[in-house]
């Protein structure tokens, strides 16, 4: 959807944000004209003319851009519907910082109300609840009884001597709490249990805590059994449980299974709430739908008497901003808060992924400060955000100093926060040290690793060149019980792909293939360079061949890289007979400039060498049928270091 939207009344779709010294502002509407400063020169002959000329060429232009504007795009409807005030006071500002400092620069704002709490799905680092509290009665010998199943037993087997002494209540008390320990069969069968009562123990709440739960562990087929034997009374007609099953089988990827479940929703005139609007936008979201799409949704929902929430606040700013559409985004948000809808840490992390991913560091630093000057506390993901972005930066330093801001404001820090600056040491190629050294703090303080930590700590030792080590950390990974991902191996490839080993480089490709790992482009071009550098140009063509069956066909990249590694190896002769053996051309991948200059420069620096080497020898021959060689210098005896001085010695005699 990236189209630019222009009328009178809303002058452009994408506007570039206004640049000041501590204030950034994201508006949809024109600037106040800048006052032109008084001019000393004569006064202007054809400046009217001129101006004319201009306001005739952009009211053309307003007419063409008129034209070309669909009236019914829903997006574009939303911004002409935006009142056009001059620089509107709450217009989602907030500073801009290029370098951290201790002290904040804010724009001034007034106090906020403060924001209510959603518990959102999304939010990944929500504390549950300890369930392992211990429960008395009842709801706690069931919750015992599930979690010391005998073996070849089900739960409802176990639990005969409770019927008619279990309540409703008792049953979503035990449910949620077996749903938090992840006992998913144990659910399962105490759901079909409490079916099985006389009078019936299922409820709308029940379901709304089980189907979430089958969604995330890949049970689709079950989720969607339950959903089509629950009773047809009007109990059931409830969205609750319907916003659970989509919700579910959003989890499980199942998104045309979700839309079915929406469109029964609607048949059966089962009215929305906020909640479906949410999860709603994000599955089309997952499924591949534009934002645009998304606005169209909620504009539909709007109409049938949906309210706003920060559920629904995210799940737009989310879409819109993984389409790259931050600055609308913003828009979006600051509407919002006009209609009283506070964003909170959730809405506020998503703009912040937003501009640290596509490199705006300081834009997602003016964002943490308008969230703390509005009274919304950071999570650590809110922190985790800025370590990544400053981790890629390769700024180690600054994440120091948050990791020390994170424990001051009372979070503390986790394994992702480690990893980012084990990755931000790693990357510089003499601090893979300092790599290790956080690693291993952030072992001491009982955080375990994780395949991204160790990806991080293996990159670092492959920079520095440390190859031995890598591989250490590898087989450390794997004593502890830690499924190596490809991203693991293909830092580790690359390390000895440095190091030049091409024998631990053919065994952890074959470890690889055998923990059934398929690469990818990156490790496939590693694997490449490593062998064709080397002259193993067998193993390479293999490389090419293995890589082909799952769908990786050469690039021009990879004839560059052939074409190098023959040319290193001395097999420039080869040159144009590998290229047209592998069909370069045919295949339509056709050499770029840079691959015929980088061909050229490597035959003449060949031909150079040749051509001098021919020349000496064509000269030595010359020069000794001539005569012209000089005599060749004979064997230095023990005495060689005297003889000049004793030739000095019997000239003065001779003078005396």
């Amino acid at each position: 959807m990236h189209q630019t939207f222009s009328s009178p009344s809303c002058p452009l779709f994408y506007r570039k944000p206004h640049f000041s010294k501590t204030l950034i502002r994201f508006s949809a509407t024109p600037s106040s004209p800048v006052p032109t400063p008084p001019s000393h020169s004569s006064s202007p002959i054809f400046l009217p003319f001129l101006q004319e000329q201009d306001r005739t060429l952009q009211h053309q232009r307003q007419q063409k851009e008129e034209e070309d504007e669909d009236p019914n795009d829903p997006i574009l409807r939303f911004f002409k519907s935006r009142t056009s005030t001059q620089d509107p006071r709450f217009e989602s500002k907030f500073s801009l910082q290029k370098n951290r400092r201790p002290s904040w620069r804010l724009a001034s704002t007034t106090d906020p109300e403060s924001d209510a709490e959603f518990d959102v799905e999304e939010e990944k680092e929500q504390v549950v609840s300890d369930s392992c509290t211990s429960l008395q009665g009842i709801s706690g010998e069931i919750l015992h009884f599930a979690r010391n199943l005998p073996e070849n037993s089900t739960l409802g087997e176990v639990l005969g001597p409770y019927v008619g002494r279990v309540g409703e209540r008792e049953c979503v008390e035990v449910l949620g709490l077996m749903c938090e320990e992840g006992l998913v069969m144990g659910c399962l069968y105490f759901f079909e249990w409490m079916g099985l009562q006389e009078p019936s123990l299922v409820t709308a709440r029940a379901c709304s805590l089980l189907f979430p739960m089958l969604g995330r562990a890949g049970m689709g087929d079950d989720l969607m059994v339950l959903l089509r034997n629950l009773p047809k009374t009007r109990q059931f007609r409830d969205v609750r449980i319907y916003n659970s099953a989509i919700s579910g089988l959003s989890s499980c990827g199942r998104y045309d299974d979700a839309w079915k479940v929406y469109d029964e929703m609607e048949t059966n005139n089962i009215r929305p709430d906020h909640v479906t609007c949410s999860i709603v936008i994000t599955v089309m979201r997952k499924d591949g739908h534009s934002a645009k799409d998304a606005w169209e949704f909620f504009q539909r929902m709007n109409r049938k008497g949906v309210e706003w929430s920060s559920e629904v606040l995210g799940a737009l700013i989310k879409s819109f901003c993984d389409e790259g559409l931050k600055n609308e985004a913003l828009i979006i948000q600051s509407e919002m808060e006009k209609k009283g809808i506070s964003s909170n840490a959730i809405v506020y992390n998503t703009l912040m992924d937003a501009y640290s991913k596509s490199n705006r560091v300081e834009e997602a630093e003016g964002l943490f400060g308008e969230m703390k000057a509005k009274g919304v506390m950071p999570t650590s993901s809110t922190y985790n955000i800025l370590m990544d972005a400053y981790s890629r930066r390769m700024q180690p330093e600054i994440i120091e100093n948050l990791l020390l801001e994170m424990q001051d404001m009372g979070l503390e820090p986790n394994v992702k926060s480690y990893t980012c600056l084990i990755s931000a040491y790693g990357r510089q190629k003499k601090m893979s040290d300092m790599a290790a050294d956080a690693f291993l703090r952030m072992k001491k303080v009982g955080i375990k690793p994780t395949s991204h930590s160790y990806t991080a700590l293996i990159h670092a030792y492959s920079v520095s060149g440390w190859h031995e080590k890598a591989y250490k950390a590898f087989e450390n990974m794997k004593r502890e019980g830690i499924k190596p991902s490809i991203e693991t191996y293909t830092a580790l490839l690359d390390a000895f792909r440095r190091a030049g080993d091409t024998q631990t480089l053919m065994k952890i490709w074959k470890l690889m293939l055998s923990d059934k790992i398929e690469g990818t482009r990156v490790t496939f071009n590693i694997l490449l360079d490593g062998f064709a550098k080397q002259g193993h140009y067998m193993e390479a063509r293999d490389v090419i061949f293995e890589f082909g069956k799952i769908g990786f066909q050469p690039t021009v990249m990879t004839y560059n890289m052939l074409m190098n590694a023959y040319a290193r190896g001395g097999q420039h002769s080869r040159l144009p007979t590998a290229i047209e053996r592998d069909d370069m051309v045919k295949s339509g991948q056709v050499p770029d400039s840079q691959s015929y200059q980088k061909l050229r420069s490597i035959l003449d620096l060949k031909a150079a060498t040749k051509n001098r080497k021919d020349r000496s020898a064509i000269l030595g021959i010359v020069n000794s049928n001539m005569g012209l060689l000089k005599p060749k210098k004979g064997k230095k005896d023990e005495f060689w270091k005297n003889k000049k001085g004793r030739r000095r010695i019997q000239s003065f005699a001779h003078d005396g």
